[in-house]
């Protein structure tokens, strides 16, 4: 079990080391946003710093790459099922869950690194931050990435089309932003969309973030942020695996 999947992983990692590229430039969205959006936030805080402001900002920006980066992670699966190599895989001798858990453990670990990349452009901005809250906000970064991973994986194993896969992201990326509160703190908005963002998971890990990153590291915010996403990922998991034994017959 634990060698399969160490085996899955470390070709993916494999595979990311021989092209960053697409690692490194789903930091470009998030590291613009702070760069040329953050600094307008500062008159929405209490003293009006650039400090206040990437406190509110960055942890909706990290989330940023869980969104648009870990739910697009599906579109390989899809170019896999298509030729062949997944169904293969599937009827192999390995460990069948390795060959999903090897990709999420990949995506989690590349989803950290990016997030890592993030809060050092923000401290060079001006942000200040504590090894504890920095340790803390990776393993968010993680948890969130293996719900997202899993998603994408078993939605790509669903629907096996490219143009289905994309139009479902897209279609929910917006209200996913907004309701998360990743531009803006939803406390500012009106009272039904403070409901509603209740009913969004991402919310819950953007405000952990926002404890995290302010120094309130007893929030209530943060465990439940864990547990939530915890939870999702494994059902995401799951339903992923069992869409893979399904593909193998």
């Amino acid at each position: 079990m634990f060698r399969h999947t160490a085996l899955f992983l470390g070709y993916e990692l494999r595979n990311v080391r021989r092209n960053p590229v697409w690692a490194l430039f789903g930091i470009l969205q998030p590291v613009l946003y702070l760069l040329l959006f953050a600094p307008l936030l500062t008159g929405t805080t209490r003293g009006g710093t650039l400090g206040e402001a990437l406190q509110m900002f960055t942890p909706g920006a990290m989330m940023m790459i869980a969104l648009f980066g870990s739910l697009f992670t599906g579109f390989s699966m899809i170019n896999e099922t298509r030729n062949g190599t997944l169904e293969r895989l599937a009827v192999s001798q390995a460990w069948r869950p390795a060959i999903i858990l090897g990709r999420v453990l990949k995506d989690m670990i590349v989803l950290a690194f990016q997030a890592l990349l993030v809060m050092g452009v923000a401290v060079l901005m001006g942000l200040r931050l504590s090894l504890a809250a920095v340790l803390l906000m990776l393993l968010l970064m993680a948890a969130t990435g293996l719900f997202a991973a899993s998603l994408s994986y078993g939605l790509a194993l669903a629907i096996r089309d490219e143009n289905g896969l994309s139009q479902i992201v897209q279609f929910f990326a917006l209200p996913l932003t907004l309701l998360a509160g990743m531009l803006l703190p939803v406390s500012l908005g009106p009272q039904w969309m403070q409901t509603a963002a209740r009913f969004n998971p991402l919310y819950y890990s953007v405000e952990a973030g926002r404890s995290l990153f302010a120094g309130r590291l007893s929030d209530s915010a943060i465990p439940v942020a864990f547990g939530l996403f915890i939870v999702l990922g494994a059902l995401a998991l799951s339903w992923s695996v069992r869409s893979l034994r399904k593909l193998a017959g």
